[in-house]
């Protein structure tokens, strides 16, 4: 069974980031046209627009009449995005942040 134990961790990461890729990062209020994924300039016309970023990179918006649209469809999956969530988190994959013994944990004891 141990010839499974990759596999095994790299799905628990898995679920792990995908868990983590739903929490937002970053809140925006803004009228601005000007952001970096604007793609609809015409949604500050009636008043400000609220961005939400997502650890996954999605960003989703709601319009001043309550509307939600997504600006963007690229998002992190699969070992791009453990390798976000192992960067932002520092998450051992026996579930300790900072773990002391990440490096035995990760190497098997070798």
């Amino acid at each position: 069974m141990t010839q499974y134990r990759d596999e095994v961790e790299r799905q628990l990461k898995l679920i792990k980031a995908e868990e983590w890729a739903k929490e937002i990062k970053h809140l925006h209020m803004h009228r601005l046209t000007t952001m970096w994924y604007e793609t609809r300039p015409e949604d500050m016309k009636n008043g400000n627009v609220v961005d939400r970023t997502y650890n996954d990179g999605s960003i989703e918006r709601t319009l001043p009449n309550g509307a939600i649209v997504f600006m963007n469809h690229e998002k992190l999956k699969g070992d791009d995005l453990i390798d976000a969530w192992e960067r932002e988190v520092g998450e051992c994959v026996c579930g300790e942040v900072n773990c002391e013994d990440e490096y035995t944990h990760t190497t098997h004891g070798y």
